[in-house]
């Protein structure tokens, strides 16, 4: 990646030469991966084309498949260009890859795909093909220049699908908001669906396929990296919790800077990852072992998510209170 001159409260991370060195050994290649082996492949990074590693991989092998594959728009994944095509030919470049990743997911598993206004429809007709659409969360995506003579894009959805319909896993606890009571309600002098407590009221409440609550990576927060995608830990936090226990496996096929493998981690999931690029491969192996040390996810603690800017009023509001 080429150098960058950053502000001196800019955290995001970056890859010395010393690292370089230091995390390359660490990453698998397609090569080095065998289906009856687990060990080869389970909590690794596989630097590698999707294509090349898929068949290195065992079917049926993944609790929970996340995927936030290139959408149909020209980008520069750090010298790897993906160029926007006709309708027609993203149909044809996700039937290429897309069925065979479906082959790795547990009869029993989840899987969600990212994408965004102007694929979506490519993605569902994709996805329909090869498990049973659940639902399609719509995420605010609060990032990006507006445009003079369209609406701004804020918007990114992804589609959430299963195997079998009838057993599948949903932890609807886990995924539960905390927001805050601005019109209190008391039955009998008691609060009703809401917690009293000294730095305000709340009530924890089910999460909706709208999401509101998400800040994209941005240069003054630690899980910042330079890739020109990267996925918010809070949002893939969602998706893990919801849609795997701890110990499961999650697998992600366009790894990019490494999110839903550091997330997994974080969460006490097992995970692997696959990416083409290796300096993308070797990002999300540094974040990783940052993990050893911060389990931290903005905007997740104390075993719930929180209304955007709510928790840390609630720090403020503690430290205040503190004799």
């Amino acid at each position: 990646m080429e150098e960058k001159k950053r502000a001196p409260r800019n955290r995001t991370i970056t890859l010395s030469e010393e690292d370089k060195a230091q995390l390359s050994s660490r990453l698998m290649h397609a090569e080095g991966v065998s289906d009856s082996d687990e060990n080869t492949f389970i909590n690794r990074t596989i630097n590698a084309d999707l294509l090349a590693a898929l068949p290195k991989l065992p079917d049926a092998f993944a609790d929970l498949i996340i995927i936030d594959p290139p959408y149909n728009l020209t980008r520069n994944f750090n010298g790897l260009h993906f160029n926007a095509r006709s309708e027609e030919a993203y149909d044809e470049y996700l039937a290429s890859w897309f069925p065979q990743v479906c082959k790795k997911l547990k009869p029993t598993g989840s899987l969600y795909i990212c994408g965004d206004w102007k694929c979506t429809s490519a993605l569902q007709r994709a996805v329909q093909k090869e498990l049973t659409i659940l639902n399609r969360i719509t995420w605010q995506r609060e990032k990006g220049r507006g445009a003079k003579s369209n609406w701004k894009n804020g918007m990114e959805d992804i589609w959430f699908a299963v195997k079998n319909p009838d057993d599948y896993y949903f932890d609807l606890e886990a995924v539960k908001i905390r927001r805050r009571v601005i019109a209190p309600y008391k039955q009998g002098g008691a609060p009703k669906d809401w917690e009293e407590t000294e730095s305000g009221n709340f009530r924890d409440t089910c999460p909706s396929n709208f999401w509101d609550d998400i800040s994209v990576p941005f240069w003054s927060m630690p899980e910042n990296t330079d890739h020109p995608t990267q996925k918010p830990e809070k949002l893939y936090a969602k998706l893990i919790l919801a849609s795997s226990r701890p110990g499961d496996i999650v697998f992600d096929p366009f790894l990019g800077s490494g999110t839903a493998s550091v997330v997994a981690k974080k969460l006490g999931r097992r995970w692997c990852g696959v990416e083409l690029n290796e300096e993308y491969a070797m990002l999300a192996e540094k974040r990783l072992a940052m993990a050893d040390s911060d389990t931290s996810i903005q905007g997740y603690s104390d075993g719930v998510f929180w209304e955007r800017n709510t928790n840390n009023l609630i720090k403020a509001a503690n430290a205040k209170n503190r004799p």
